[in-house]
């Protein structure tokens, strides 16, 4: 089963680091962030637990919650966590969730035969509060993922889904964005974007970032 855009994600009920999470209810009303590990005590994982733990400002900040996954059981996450906790810095502040079943990850196609078929590929998926699916990104083992990226996403999601505009190419919280190309009332686009806009084309319609 393959996961796409829009799709709703699909609930499931596991155990994990910090006990028993049944998805959806976890969730609540707020966004999530899913990423997947090949295993436990792989390196590169290692920093990215680490830093992830050390953004729980930022996500708290825009309503996120981070859970991670990996087919390990959870008493060898739990000594994970003590490594993560010490060559990072940092404490882990965030369920993982140990999927030695493969439940989850047959949800969420996370073993890749040609990856590897008995491990999870590193994929992640950013989830809204209806629960749909609004991101996905799989990397390769050897590749450490962005977690700035993750946010600048989740920056431009929640943005776009507030008012009618789009991010261009790469845009920061604070750059100027575009106006939707079906808004065509000149009256509504005065009212929406009171600071005005400039038109380097007619379809390309640049404005100062509506306030968040």
């Amino acid at each position: 089963m393959s996961i796409r855009l829009g799709d709703i994600a699909p609930d499931f009920e596991q155990d994990s680091s910090e006990g028993r999470i049944r998805f959806h209810e976890w969730l609540g009303d707020g966004w999530g962030v899913l990423f997947s590990h090949p295993a436990d005590f792989t390196p590169v994982c290692t920093t990215e637990l680490g830093f992830t733990a050390k953004l729980k400002d930022q996500f708290a900040q825009r309503n996120v919650k981070a859970i991670a996954l990996s087919v390990d059981p959870v008493d060898s996450h739990i000594k994970w966590i003590d490594d993560i906790n010490e060559t990072q810095s940092t404490a882990v502040n965030f369920p993982i969730l140990a999927d030695a079943d493969r439940k989850v990850s047959e949800l969420y196609d996370l073993i890749h035969p040609n990856a590897n078929d008995t491990l999870t590929v590193r994929s992640l998926f950013v989830i809204d509060p209806n629960k749909k699916v609004r991101l996905t990104i799989t990397y390769p083992a050897s590749t450490g993922r962005n977690f700035n990226e993750i946010l600048r996403v989740i920056d431009s999601l929640q943005l776009t889904d507030e008012h009618k505009v789009a991010t261009p190419a790469n845009w920061q919280d604070g750059d100027e964005v575009v106006i939707v190309p079906s808004l065509k009332d000149e009256d509504e686009i005065k009212r929406r974007f009171p600071k005005g806009y400039r038109a380097v084309k007619p379809y390309l319609r640049l404005t100062p970032q509506p306030n968040r």
